[in-house]
């Protein structure tokens, strides 16, 4: 990264006193795929994180592997735990010769605390299952199962598998891979640039239903609660923008593909999650000039202060 401080992106208000900042790159393609508005490095790599998971989801499809409905965007997600979203890791898991202890992504809690407190209420303990990626994971099992391909060594970057997602990847955002990573689930990452990952989006809203990729992207569209959950600004967007394809990653990462081949990606370089949706509503409205309720739903992020609402964190460009 440049020495150099990246443009601010966001601003933390508390009580009408700015208290911190969060700062970051942003690019936007327009219908033609060439950038219409750029701030920050967007042509300096980055790790997507589970922004991936679209393409990831396309390359076990090339592999061979039928999935479509819930089940494909499931395979997309970073599910936030709800019992729907167990209950059909647990059953792609059966119908496959599968079990939990296959999988290689940790043990973990639902991502949602309101998902959390109600599993730990029920007596339940963190499982391989409620991880937000084992939809991934099982469909990376089920695909390499299906194909007699190693199942310890699925997430091996030179597993097959892993070759065959990469090179999905690199085709969907035209560019090379410029590092490989673990991510937090144990799969492997890989870096594109923020321009690459926007490339990568709009080939998933353009693309035919014929293709691994529009194969993704109709799942994604026909089901997004099970690409994130009832209470997520992926499922919310999804929703509210009709044709649009939508995922977030760890360490404030999104990506945007809009149904006339327009498309987004972000990249807060603090992590800060929490300032994802009001940012992510200022490039869709102000910058690209969408209109639609779901944008004020993305933009509110208060700052509570004795349990109530005393401030928010706003958009700063």
């Amino acid at each position: 990264m440049s020495a150099a401080p990246l443009p601010l992106l966001a601003e933390i208000v508390r009580s009408g006193f700015v208290e911190g900042h969060h700062r970051g790159s942003v690019v936007v393609l327009g219908a033609d795929g060439g950038v219409e508005f750029a701030l920050g490095l967007p042509d300096s790599p980055v790790y997507p994180r589970s922004s991936n998971k679209p393409f990831q989801a396309a390359g076990v499809l090339a592999s061979g592997l039928a999935l479509s409905g819930e089940r494909l965007a499931l395979a997309t997600a970073s599910h936030s735990g709800e019992p729907f979203h167990l209950d059909l890791v647990r059953t792609m898991l059966a119908e496959h010769g599968l079990s939990e202890s296959d999988l290689r992504c940790p043990a973990a809690l639902p991502i949602d605390p309101e998902e959390t407190e109600a599993y730990l209420a029920s007596g339940q303990k963190p499982s391989r299952t409620a991880m937000n990626c084992s939809g991934k994971h099982t469909a990376m099992l089920a695909a390499s199962a299906a194909n007699g391909w190693p199942l310890d060594t699925y997430t091996d970057p030179d597993h097959p598998l892993q070759r065959l997602i990469r090179g999905t990847l690199e085709e969907a955002a035209g560019e090379s891979v410029a590092h490989t990573g673990v991510d937090g689930c144990g799969a492997p990452v890989m870096a594109l640039t923020l321009t690459g990952l926007a490339r990568g989006f709009r080939t998933l809203a353009l693309a035919s239903s014929e293709t691994p990729e529009g194969r993704v992207a109709d799942a994604m569209r026909a089901h997004p609660e099970y690409v994130a959950g009832t209470r997520r600004h992926d499922t919310w967007l999804m929703r509210g923008l009709p044709g649009a394809v939508s995922k977030e990653g760890a360490e404030a990462v999104q990506g945007v593909g809009l149904p006339d081949g327009r498309a987004l990606a972000i990249k807060l370089d603090d992590g800060g999650k929490r300032a994802l949706g009001p940012v992510l509503a200022q490039v869709l409205g102000r910058v690209m000039g969408v209109a639609a309720p779901v944008l004020d739903q993305l933009a509110e992020a208060p700052v509570l202060g004795g349990g109530e609402p005393v401030g928010r964190i706003r958009a700063a460009f």
